[in-house]
């Protein structure tokens, strides 16, 4: 099991944020660990966090990895991993993705993926990859270097100049119009659309049950990869249970199998 997953809600500079992620790992559990343990704590700890918050999350990528691999650098085996995440500060949604895991939301009733799977054979990737001096190659699937899936990742130090974590950052405003969000890694979306996932979710309101809806689907449909999702649902006013009502609440819920 390479797959982690976190969900946090922090306050930074008086603003609340909510802070999702999937990591789905390769080569190893090491680098999806370590960006999981580390990544949001460096988010907010940088200094325009609030005030260029893209910025922030591009830098906080870039140094989250270069810090990885002074970690591991003792390592001889190459771990790498993927990175989807969403952060929400007032009413942004900033979804910064790196590889192959994937975030889809609902909006006016729409799927629309607000992040884009990295692969090697996309031609700007494999432009980028080869004027690095690197190449890309057919191997089961397209690979940099006959070796890796994903042409962006975390880790992966021996192919570390041309598989980059540089994150690419799409934000949508969070209105009456957003009803969730779902965050999975590609053992989900190998076997569902994104139109398949929305249309399951989409009437379930609790979101463990959801998420768990996702899970078992992607099982009966034949994934052969670990599937993590993790699902965050935008309420407007009060929320059931024991949630106090706020003008726009946050609900989130995780699943995963091996």
């Amino acid at each position: 099991m390479e797959d982690f997953y976190e969900a946090r809600i922090d306050g930074v500079d008086g603003e609340k944020v909510g802070m999702f992620g999937v990591y789905d790992g390769h080569g190893g559990v090491r680098a999806a660990e370590y960006v999981k343990q580390h990544l949001f704590s460096n988010l907010i700890k940088h200094p325009k966090f609030i005030t260029d918050t893209k910025a922030a999350i591009a830098e906080t990528y870039n140094h989250t990895d270069s810090e990885f691999l002074k970690a591991d650098s003792s390592q001889t085996r190459d771990a790498g991993s993927t990175a989807s995440t969403a952060i929400i500060v007032g009413d942004r949604l900033l979804v910064a993705n790196v590889g192959d895991s994937r975030a889809v939301i609902c909006k006016g009733g729409q799927a629309i993926a607000v992040s884009r799977d990295h692969k090697p054979d996309q031609s700007d990737e494999r432009q980028r990859i080869e004027d690095a001096g690197g190449f890309v190659m057919w191997a089961g699937t397209w690979r940099v270097g006959g070796v890796l899936a994903v042409s962006r990742a975390f880790g992966d130090k021996l192919l570390k100049q041309y598989v980059v974590a540089d994150p690419e950052i799409k934000e949508e405003v969070v209105d009456s119009s957003l009803e969730f969000l779902i965050l999975a890694s590609d053992g989900l979306w190998d076997v569902v659309t994104n139109e398949e996932a929305v249309a399951m979710v989409k009437p379930i309101q609790d979101p463990q049950e959801a998420a768990n809806k996702l899970l078992q689907e992607a099982s009966k449909r034949g994934s052969s990869d670990n599937i993590t999702v993790v699902i965050v649902r935008f309420l407007d006013g009060a929320t059931s249970g024991d949630k106090s009502g706020e003008e726009k609440e946050k609900e989130a819920a995780n699943d995963q199998t091996s």
